[in-house]
């Protein structure tokens, strides 16, 4: 599909859902894309780690598509990109902190000879077919955080992306009320908007806060203290350098994403003053007062650092009396793993500090206070909400009909929305999906692969052999293994049941081979229901002589 004269909208990932943002306008004619982001699996998704857009929409007409803007270095932003940006084969546009994530990326694939990367400059602006774009800097829990002006002629959009206000940020200067004000000034078609938030009622607060609080708690704490946190906040790995400094800890850091973000943040004129580190040997030798350690895992990552240090298999060791400092949110679907994580730490007699007990952490995203500021700033007449799930967008959508704005639209992955002329309007539904990152494959989340995994992870497997003689009747006895399939202390019998079935009922030669088969298949999964009340997958192999 080409967009005509018009401007239209469409979300290939992030609406009706948290995560994986991929969003397009169309114009003239061209396509332009704003993120490529992925997310990571749940357990419905059994050995997977990475899930990814399906991105078939755009793919089919990538001769239309101009470029893709990155809003900031968040990995539901740009994760996706070393995954598809050879394919797309288009130019890459990113201010100079997330620009140097995404390098990283495309060498680590071995793409950095193959993909243009375009740094534009902080509040920068360039041109793409009949768009312009201009980068304003936004409070986000990421350095660079940015919103887009993007002009077209049918009228602005403010694509905020992730945003927050923060009057102390700590880590860079982000637009001011006056700056806004000015960018509603010049007259805002629609105002694309992250949702995450909209049902806090309170601001989401201010690093500066945190940053207060941390130094309280830390300096009240006698023995070696670990805080964890997101390895892209900038912004607090800045903030826990100051603390450590003002309380007099030696620090240490643990985690290679960690190490990542500071490399990449100090190339590009941030974390100046963040204290030099020690190695894990040395922090177990500094008095347990005078180190304080930051370290990945806190959403119950089992291969990040506080996993390994938890389970006693990292060199950095807690013990009685040590102290963890959760300075992040836990996201939903994460509380089993950071609930077996906690429980571990417990038992060694470590004492944690969540956000629920003191003020040292803040979200990125804003509470309706906030939302109700930038409307008021933007003036648009159209709002979009994004980045949220349902319930998030639609309360959003209310939410600022309440707050004045003229027109809202609620869409989800897939609808195209002709924000103007004569917009906002869903004129029709275009597939999406989610694709699955599987060893070293992208498959379909919804394909055979999964669909199959997932039932042998519920109900288990069942594999039968059966040998056939020369003239085609069963030969010996049949072979079965049993995989995740309940029957401990009866499998013994259910395998003599299965093997005098298969004999009684397949007395004579066989003859359609496929037939004979699924027949088999058929009998063997009836009779493990009526054993064990699952219906596991069964495979039969025939093998004739």
């Amino acid at each position: 599909m080409k967009p005509k004269n018009e401007l239209l909208f469409l979300a290939l990932g992030g609406s009706a859902e948290i995560g994986m943002n991929v969003n397009l306008y169309g114009c003239d004619g061209k396509w332009v894309m704003v993120d490529l982001g992925m997310t990571f699996a749940d357990p419905g998704y059994p050995g997977i780690d990475l899930i990814l857009p399906d991105l078939e929409f755009i793919e089919k007409q990538s001769k239309n598509l101009l470029g893709i803007v990155l809003t900031h270095g968040h990995e539901d932003h740009i994760g996706a990109i070393p995954y598809f940006a050879d394919e797309l084969d288009v130019p890459l546009y990113a201010t100079p902190f997330t620009a140097g994530l995404i390098r990283r990326k495309l060498e680590e694939a071995g793409l950095e000879n193959d993909v243009e990367l375009n740094i534009i400059p902080n509040e920068g602006s360039f041109d793409l077919g009949p768009f312009g774009f201009r980068y304003l800097p936004i409070a986000h829990s990421i350095a660079e955080g940015n919103a887009l002006l993007i002009d077209t002629p049918y009228g602005k959009i403010f694509h905020t992306g992730d945003w927050k206000l923060d009057a102390e940020p700590m880590l860079g200067v982000p637009s001011t009320p006056e700056q806004l004000t000015a960018v509603g000034d010049e007259g805002v078609l629609a105002m694309v908007c992250d949702s995450t938030n909209v049902f806090n009622d309170a601001a989401s607060g201010s690093e500066g806060d945190v940053y207060r609080n941390l130094i309280r708690v830390v300096e009240g704490l006698d023995n070696r203290v670990l805080v964890t946190t997101f390895a892209s906040n900038a912004a607090r790995l800045q903030t826990l350098g100051e603390v450590a400094k003002h309380s007099g800890r030696q620090l240490c850091v643990a985690g290679r994403s960690l190490d990542r973000m500071i490399e990449n943040s100090r190339e590009n004129g941030y974390l100046k003053d963040f204290p030099p580190t020690v190695s894990f040997d040395d922090a177990m030798n500094i008095p347990r007062d005078e180190i304080m350690i930051i370290a990945t895992g806190g959403q119950g990552e089992a291969r990040a650092a506080l996993g390994r240090i938890a389970g006693d298999t990292h060199k950095i060791k807690l013990t009685e009396g040590d102290h963890v400092l959760f300075s992040s949110k836990q996201i939903p679907g994460n509380e089993i793993a950071i609930g077996r994580i906690q429980n571990q730490l417990a038992a060694k007699g470590v004492v944690m500090i969540t956000d629920r007990q003191e003020h040292i952490h803040v979200s990125g995203h804003p509470g309706r206070p906030e939302l109700a500021e930038m409307y008021k700033w933007i003036r648009p007449e159209i709002l979009v909400p994004v980045h949220g799930e349902i319930r998030h967008m639609k309360e959003q959508a209310r939410f600022a009909e309440e707050q004045g704005v003229p027109q809202t639209v609620f869409q989800q992955n897939g609808d195209v929305v002709r924000l103007a002329p004569d917009g906002p309007k869903i004129l029709r539904q275009e597939r999406t999906g989610r694709l699955v990152v599987d060893g070293d494959v992208i498959i379909p989340a919804d394909g055979k692969t999964l669909n199959e995994r997932r039932k042998i992870a519920y109900n288990g497997m069942i594999s039968v052999a059966i040998g056939l003689d020369a003239k085609g009747k069963i030969s010996g006895q049949p072979s079965l293994r049993l995989s995740g399939v309940p029957l401990e202390e009866d499998e013994e019998d259910f395998l003599d049941e299965i093997c005098d079935k298969i004999a009684k009922n397949f007395k004579k030669p066989v003859g359609d081979i496929n037939r004979f088969s699924e027949e088999v298949r058929l009998m063997v999964r009836r009779s493990a229901t009526e054993w064990t009340g699952k219906k596991p997958i069964v495979a039969v192999l025939v093998v004739e002589a």
